[in-house]
């Protein structure tokens, strides 16, 4: 497997600035906040997500991710578009997201939004996580201290935003 992945895209298609990977290779909260710092940002917002010792109160020793990276990429890209339809003054959107077999305090995702205002990157990002866990090719394994392991389904992604809207 590729350490990295890049699927190459057209300029019309995504902005130059922007940037995706699917990666096996540990994640940069550095790195990610310089490919979202411009000189017309007044933000830079970045979210990482790490692996926690729980899950719903049972213990959790290391988190599993696969991805269908060709899929996840255009996902990534199509996240953007959608992101710049809603908030144009967005100049930079970068995702990455790691595979494979994750420890407790590792990063899992980083998503970095570089934007003129600080309301709109804060918007942008959490669209940008929100959107992309229920989206993405990208599945995840939970291993539990017992030894079992169980994947995380996307209906149950699913599940959790319908409890959270009362729909359920």
């Amino acid at each position: 497997m590729n350490s990295n992945f890049t699927v190459p895209l057209s300029k019309k298609s995504k902005p130059e600035q922007d940037n995706f990977s699917i990666t096996i290779a540990p994640l940069s909260i550095a790195e990610i906040y310089a490919l979202a710092d411009h000189p017309t940002n007044g933000a830079v917002v970045v979210m990482s997500g790490t692996v926690r010792n729980q899950t719903d109160g049972k213990s959790v020793i290391a988190l599993e991710y696969q991805s269908y990276q060709p899929m996840a990429i255009k996902v990534f890209e199509e996240i953007s578009t959608e992101i710049r339809g809603q908030w144009p003054e967005v100049n930079t959107v970068v995702i990455h997201h790691r595979v494979g077999r994750l420890n407790i305090g590792e990063i899992s995702v980083l998503v970095a939004i570089g934007c003129p205002h600080r309301s709109e990157a804060f918007e942008a990002c959490r669209y940008t996580i929100d959107t992309l866990k229920h989206t993405a090719p990208i599945w995840k394994k939970e291993h539990w201290v017992d030894g079992s392991s169980s994947w995380v389904s996307i209906g149950a992604c699913e599940m959790e935003s319908e409890k959270k809207l009362g729909t359920l």
